[in-house]
């Protein structure tokens, strides 16, 4: 496995005690610093710029961070819809911002809304959960199947590439895993929402959505939220390391996702969407 790029990590001198022992050492830890998020956005004919989000996060992939967010939170629906996203005051930066396409509707997106969002409360303010149905993209990949033996074995395929983790301890990883057991993307971060939002920002970027085709494996539990960004993003089925909250499950079964959860020790929970998992 290869070191952990540094932007994911910071080193502290500590004192590391053991019984009655301690020693003068060097720790490495995550990384975390505050990111805002402004939108540049049209109305009328007018453009205007204003708080978005505040994200407590890893450095590192912010753009692909902040694209991942506007577009799982239903602001861009597209590619086209992001014209430009820049650090402000030159990197390294704790602010991005996001240009909206001329004729993006923020400002109907904004009646769903109350007040400036924080990532980590995902659809924190949103009316309902109806809402999210409404917006949920056209599904591809209906007939998407996974092997239950590729299912128990994530966890052994994804910690081999968490270079952060393996080195602190203390960090989430999102990846993309396709049918044949190949990682298509992996990102870190310190906050479970934010690593899915890089993963899937860098797949929009990339012209890779929907994620009908892969299966999301995240190395945390299951929310709501982390269901919502899968679901926005055309995702099929999310596997995670640990257990599901109740909103989850009933999110999953209502959109047809397939939720699995307590993926470890080559044993693992079906939630919802058991008819994608079949034995080789």
């Amino acid at each position: 496995m290869e070191a952990a790029k540094e932007y994911l990590v910071r080193h502290f001198s500590v004192d590391r005690v053991h019984g009655a022992e301690s020693e003068r050492t060097t720790d490495t830890v995550a990384a975390e610093e505050p990111l805002e998020v402004r939108v540049r956005h049209w109305f009328k004919e007018a453009q205007s710029a204003e708080a978005f989000a505040v994200t407590m996060r890893t450095p590192g992939h912010d753009r692909e961070l902040a694209a991942g967010l506007l577009f799982s939170e239903g602001v861009a629906r597209r590619r086209e819809d992001l014209a430009a996203i820049r650090p402000l005051g030159g990197e390294p930066s704790n602010e991005i911002l996001v240009e909206l396409a001329k004729g993006v509707d923020f400002e109907g997106w904004r009646l769903a809304r109350n007040g400036i969002m924080n990532s980590s409360c995902g659809v924190c303010g949103k009316r309902s959960r109806e809402l999210l149905a409404q917006q949920i993209p056209p599904r591809t990949g209906s007939d998407f199947l996974i092997a239950r033996e590729l299912i128990e074995i994530l966890p052994e395929i994804v910690r081999a590439q968490q270079a952060g983790f393996s080195e602190t301890g203390g960090l989430h990883a999102a990846a993309l895993i396709t049918p044949a057991g190949q990682v298509a993307g992996l990102f870190e971060d310190i906050g479970r929402h934010n690593a899915l939002d890089k993963l899937i920002g860098e797949c929009l970027l990339g012209g890779r959505t929907p994620l009908g085709e892969y299966v999301l494996f995240m190395s945390s539990r299951s929310s709501f939220e982390l269901v919502q960004k899968a679901a926005m993003a055309g995702g099929l089925v999310l596997a995670t390391v640990g257990g599901p909250s109740s909103l989850a499950i009933e999110t999953a079964r209502e959109h047809g996702m397939t939720l699995i959860g307590f993926v470890r020790d080559g044993r693992f929970n079906i939630y919802s969407g058991e008819r994608r998992i079949h034995s080789k």
